[in-house]
């Protein structure tokens, strides 16, 4: 029997085949799970319409992460197609690429409550939705990353998106607790990503990261998504409240700023 065999959920923000939360919906669905996805309205449909069709996914639907209307319909839609959810994932998150260039203190305000509202507010919003129809317990998992803890370099305004979606995950995990259902993030380490080619100098983060971490290299799509289906999965039943890392124990030598003679771009 597969592990998500009779398990159904929602599996929020794929962009494109190197997302983390496609990479996590595949395996999912590989695993036997049925699932809704969505996808941020406007260009990037039919890319991921093309991904769903190719794990014979039907259910594809938008949801604005940065509007309420948007996310109650698309629960809405989901609920009228699942009817009661197992897991949900929410990998939705996004900041002005602009705000992630220079100093932090530069933050405007716009970009500032854009960041948050995205990558943090909507995975509270998600998971208030979700949880009405999860009946039989149930798992929400947020994604996170090491820049919410420690300084990382063109991360700015985002780091400080993913620390408060850290802290929203413990609270979430104790209102929700008491009706069974698990909240938790995991903290993937450097993946190329849609997401991340907005960083500055991320090839060198590549880099220093496969050369410092405990494992000598980097995280993939996979070790992520064999992470995320634990959390979600009966096998977690026992966790809640949590920050899991997935990233090969970079975080355990931690980043440094990187000195020009540091830098290595081929």
């Amino acid at each position: 029997m597969k592990l998500f065999e009779n398990k159904k959920g929602i599996v929020m923000g794929v962009a494109n085949e190197r997302s983390i939360a496609w990479g996590i919906a595949k395996f999912l669905q590989e695993q036997g799970a049925e699932l809704v996805l969505s996808y941020q309205p406007g260009p990037l449909e039919d890319r991921v319409r093309k991904l769903a069709e190719s794990i014979g996914c039907e259910n594809v639907f938008p949801c604005d992460g940065a509007c309420d209307d948007s996310m109650v319909k698309f629960f809405n839609k989901s609920q009228d197609v699942l009817k009661t959810f197992d897991f949900m994932v929410n990998g939705m998150a996004y900041a002005n690429k602009e705000a992630l260039k220079g100093e932090y203190s530069a933050t405007t305000r716009e970009d500032f409550k854009q960041a948050l509202d995205i990558s943090c507010y909507s995975f509270t919003k998600s998971v208030a939705l979700a949880r009405k129809h999860m009946v039989n317990r149930g798992s929400c998992l947020a994604l996170t990353y090491y820049g919410a803890e420690k300084w990382m370099p063109h991360y700015n305004v985002m780091g400080v998106a993913k620390a408060a979606l850290e802290a929203s995950v413990k609270y979430l995990a104790a209102d929700l607790g008491p009706g069974g259902v698990r909240v938790n993030a995991i903290s993937a380490g450097p993946i190329r990503t849609l997401a991340s080619s907005g960083i500055g100098d991320f090839r060198y983060i590549l880099d220093w990261c496969a050369r410092n971490a405990p494992l000598g290299k980097n995280v993939t799509q996979e070790d992520v998504a064999k992470a995320a289906a634990f959390l979600l999965s009966d096998l977690g039943e026992g966790v809640t409240g949590e920050i899991m890392h997935v990233d090969a124990g970079y975080n355990i030598v931690g980043m440094k700023r990187p000195d020009a003679e540091d830098i290595i771009l081929k």
